[in-house]
């Protein structure tokens, strides 16, 4: 399993739930940065910032991520889709995603390098060959249709998010932190106060279970709130760790749990439960 480092304590938390399952997925393939490189297009500069949460991926990026580590892309994109909203409001004015064609350019020098240290049996995605007047002129073209595509892909997107936010009603209330239909974790606070949830603790087939969800495999961050983070506290009081009230709601207590967990388990310790999380409390 890679020792990834620390992402930025500033990432915001939808942010920060794509960039932790990017990697899980890139540690399930087993490629190195270069190796993916050459399957997806995104030079290895790229994926080593959107892997150390420094710069978003774009959406082709994370689904090819998807397909190479046997994910479903439905949930990965929509997990971009909330993370890039989230993006957008905590850096107003930073560039855009970058597209395949930049990523391969600003890629390029350290691609030339690494090709000339290996030898002349090394293969890859970059063009090595200084661009004559008539490339430089046809990038420029793709760059613009690409960044054209990228910018009606996103009106059509923000169209269809406004009409099923105007829709939702009352259902808004029952929606996830994430805004996403597909994700399985919903808020419990309710205008009486905090709802709490009973810890109805049982083993079943080999696994602990607590009566509030069955689910092995929902991302779960600070900041988040449903039945789902109920169940976790549950089986984390189980475990012998103290995750405060079992509200439902992911706070600095349920991280710090999380994290004491996490270490025993041998896991990497970033606060967050993923599908390697779930099995540990599980157990």
């Amino acid at each position: 399993m890679s020792r990834w480092k620390a992402l930025p304590g500033e990432l915001d938390p939808r942010v920060r739930q794509l960039v932790v399952r990017l990697r899980r997925l890139k540690d399930h393939s087993g490629l190195s940065l270069r190796q993916l490189a050459a399957k997806t297009g995104y030079s290895p500069s790229s994926w080593e910032r959107y892997l150390g949460g420094r710069s978003l991926p774009p959406r082709e990026a994370v689904e090819a991520m998807a397909r190479i580590g046997g994910d479903d892309p439905t949930r990965l994109l929509a997990l971009h889709e909330v993370a890039a909203e989230a993006w957008g409001e905590g850096r107003a004015g930073t560039s855009a995603p970058e597209s395949p064609e930049a990523s391969a350019a600003t890629g390029s020098t350290a691609a030339a390098h690494t090709v000339e240290a290996a030898g002349a049996d090394d293969t890859g995605p970059y063009n090595l060959s200084a661009p004559n007047e008539e490339t430089r002129h046809g990038r420029s073209l793709r760059v613009a249709l690409v960044a054209g595509a990228v910018a009606l892909v996103l009106a059509v997107s923000s169209a269809v998010l406004l009409a099923v936010r105007l829709t939702d009603g009352d259902s808004r209330a029952s929606a996830t932190p994430l805004g996403s239909a597909t994700s399985s974790v919903s808020p419990s606070a309710s205008p009486s106060g905090p709802r709490t949830y009973a810890c109805e603790v049982e083993r079943i087939d080999g696994r602990w279970y607590a009566g509030n969800s069955r689910t092995r495999d929902a991302v779960l961050a600070e900041g988040l709130a449903g039945p789902e983070v109920a169940e976790a506290q549950c089986l984390l009081r189980r475990a012998g760790f103290a995750p405060g009230v079992v509200d439902g709601i992911f706070g600095p207590h349920t991280k710090s749990a999380v994290e004491q967990l996490q270490k025993r388990a041998g896991l990497v310790v970033d606060g967050i439960i993923g599908r390697h999380t779930w099995g540990a409390l599980r157990r």
